[in-house]
């Protein structure tokens, strides 16, 4: 049987893999539909964001989908794990898990491991509340790392907790790297060590190919859609197994057919009479994240998957990691374009052009910065003489010296650097927001690994703090990795996923 009629859903064949790269078994039986965990309740309104409007139009249909439609194929169905093949005939050792059930419940500590498919009732569509924008709802690692089938649901503030070694940094790599998938990257640029990234002892297959898996479920106005990702390590790097898939109905797949081309089968929901459009994309790129580009929206089934690429894509880009290095903050800055870099690096030029374009979010951050930084603060300013460089200081006062913000504590500047991407939007940061929809029509995710490294305990609650205060409209939703200290105080707190790895 063709190997992407069987990633369709139409496997009737009994020699399916009975394990994963990472050693795991295959499920079975056909997944169950998507749970959705809705979010926490909003406790605060948003502060000052900044509206950036974005307009893209989507491009005609590539001339393979033109002019060279796939023959008829099996009707798709529901979805099955049944497997991507490896080559034709044989299905490979990249099988795809049963999607797991998230974990239900109101209590903010979330176990690190959900219940496996089964484990609960899925919630009707009653139950469930619609996110006005694209959000990333759930993460799920089935082999990646220390991870094996890890589901874990995502609110607006959500944080990884538990000892050293547990995790926390590879959930946030995990997240980075689909975010830079949906960007456009290469899975070279995204996973330079890509062994380190296997879990361990995970055995080869008869090809000597190891990877591992991982994948989310995005919901928004179209519906929680779940995005599956199956990637070889060894022996080359490669994305082999790609599905879309929404209310248990796959509509894109991808398939490694043959291992010496550096390309994937992959096969997309069409409708009418011909059924599936089958077309080779690129084996090192995210296959939804190309299909704007190649689907032509003229049929009911081709909207539904334009709906669903799209809304994947929009959440995917809309990611800002952000890792201040106070080393890099302390030196005057040239003027720029004012956009945060992910080290904040810039923090001086980008506090010039934030107290000029919006004073409410420049008074926010001044009122955070009395409560994070030692000794009396009256405001934040900044030097900028022409054609020299800006220099950020705290106004002490009258009849007090300026401090230089290279003169603070690390954390300190690792504060007021958090604290303002918190208080920001897209507009400001250094990243490329997607055009498929106004930035008002966005939710930006900030990641965060080690947010309150460095701080103390009155900077985390000050943290904290904001992080409510700005994702409580649905405008900011914050990812991040914390210590047990700032994790205890969450855990008190409403609005706020404490997500233990140590369970």
């Amino acid at each position: 049987m063709d190997a992407t009629a069987v990633a369709l859903g139409d496997d009737t064949r009994t020699g399916s893999p009975d394990a994963g790269p990472s050693g795991e078994p295959s499920a079975a039986q056909p997944p169950p539909p998507p749970r959705h965990v809705p979010p926490a309740a909003p406790v605060a309104p948003a502060a000052c964001a900044r509206s950036v409007p974005s307009a893209g139009a989507r491009p005609d249909p590539a001339p393979a989908e033109r002019a060279t439609p796939a023959a008829p194929a099996a009707p798709v169905g529901r979805a099955t794990p049944a497997g991507w093949a490896g080559t034709a005939g044989d299905p490979g050792p990249y099988a795809l898990p049963a999607p797991a059930a998230p974990a239900a419940g109101a209590d903010p500590v979330v176990p690190a491991q959900a219940p496996r498919r089964g484990a609960g009732r899925p919630a009707g569509p009653g139950q469930r509340q619609p996110h006005p924008r694209p959000v990333i709802t759930e993460l799920r690692l089935s082999a990646f790392g220390r991870h094996r089938s890890a589901a874990f649901p995502l609110g607006p503030v959500t944080l990884f907790a538990g000892p050293s070694g547990s995790g926390k940094s590879q959930v946030l790599a995990a997240y980075e790297a689909l975010a830079g998938l949906g960007s456009g990257a290469t899975v070279e640029t995204l996973f330079p060590d890509p062994r380190a990234r296997i879990p361990d002892g995970a055995a080869p297959d008869a090809q000597r190919r190891r990877g591992f898996r991982l994948g989310c479920t995005v919901d928004g106005p179209a519906g929680p859609v779940r995005l599956e990702l199956a990637v070889q390590a060894e022996p080359a790097l490669r994305i082999v197994g790609e599905r879309l898939s929404q209310d248990g109905r796959i509509l894109f797949a991808t398939a490694l057919r043959d291992p010496g081309r550096r390309s994937v089968q992959a096969s997309w929901l069409t409708g009418g009479a011909v059924g599936v459009t089958r077309a080779p994309l690129p084996d090192d790129r995210l296959g939804t994240a190309l299909l704007p580009l190649r689907v032509a929206g003229s049929t009911a089934g081709q909207r539904q998957v334009l709906a669903a690429a799209e809304q994947v894509v929009v959440a995917l880009r809309s990611v800002f990691a952000c890792d201040p290095r106070p080393d890099r903050m302390r030196a005057p800055v040239p003027p720029g374009e004012g956009r945060l870099l992910g080290d904040c690096a810039n923090l001086a030029d980008v506090l010039r052009r934030t107290r000029h374009e919006c004073g409410t979010r420049h008074a926010l951050l001044a009122e955070a910065a009395r409560t994070g930084c030692a000794g009396a603060v009256a405001g934040l300013d900044v030097h900028a003489p022409a054609g020299g460089a800006v220099t950020a200081v705290l106004d002490r006062g009258p009849g007090r010296p300026a401090t230089e913000l290279g003169r603070l504590g690390s954390g300190e500047l690792r504060f007021l650097a958090l604290a303002l991407v918190l208080l920001t939007g897209p507009g400001v940061l250094d990243m490329d927001p997607a055009a498929e929809l106004l930035s008002a029509r966005q939710a930006l995710t900030v990641l965060a690994d080690g947010l309150d490294h460095g701080l103390d305990g009155r900077q985390a609650a000050e943290l904290l703090r904001l992080a409510l205060l700005s994702c409580g409209r649905g405008h900011v939703r914050l990812v991040a990795a914390v210590g047990e200290g700032t994790a205890a105080a969450a855990r008190r707190l409403d609005g706020v996923s404490v997500v233990d790895l140590s369970v």
